[in-house]
């Protein structure tokens, strides 16, 4: 009786370690964050742009200087202003990087390959001494 209790015990351990692995592949499958700083080096040499998805409540309190605005509920009534950047590398951006991960579901949806997700949003660009307005 206790080898078959350790057996299941061992077999339920092995089978919450590999949903555990499968859902992580299936949540990067879905999209990459990026550093702030590695984020902010590819956007000042031009090499990206930033969509601020956040409120426009939010982005008057403070924002990326040259981010472009467009809050997640616009997203995908206003993806002809992103047209231009569908062959560029779009990261997006949110106060702390759940509204930006939707955003990159919709912009891969949308066609835009090249897209990431600020890791930690605003919150970790201001705590990494980066230049806010």
């Amino acid at each position: 009786m206790r080898k078959s209790i350790k057996f299941s015990f061992s077999s339920l351990a092995a089978v919450i370690v590999l949903m555990g692995a499968a859902s992580t592949c299936r949540s990067e499958g879905t999209f990459e964050n990026i550093s702030p700083k590695q984020a902010a080096a590819e956007f000042s040499e031009k090499k990206a742009i930033i969509v601020d998805v956040r409120e426009d409540n939010e982005w008057q309190e403070q924002h990326i200087p040259g981010a472009i605005h467009i809050p997640l509920g616009q997203l995908k009534a206003r993806l002809s202003e992103l047209e231009a950047y569908k062959n560029s590398e779009i990261i997006t951006q949110c106060r702390s990087g759940g509204r930006s991960a939707k955003a990159v579901d919709q912009l891969k949806t949308a066609g835009f390959n090249n897209v990431h997700s600020l890791e930690g949003g605003i919150q970790a660009w201001e705590k990494e001494g980066l230049p806010l307005k």
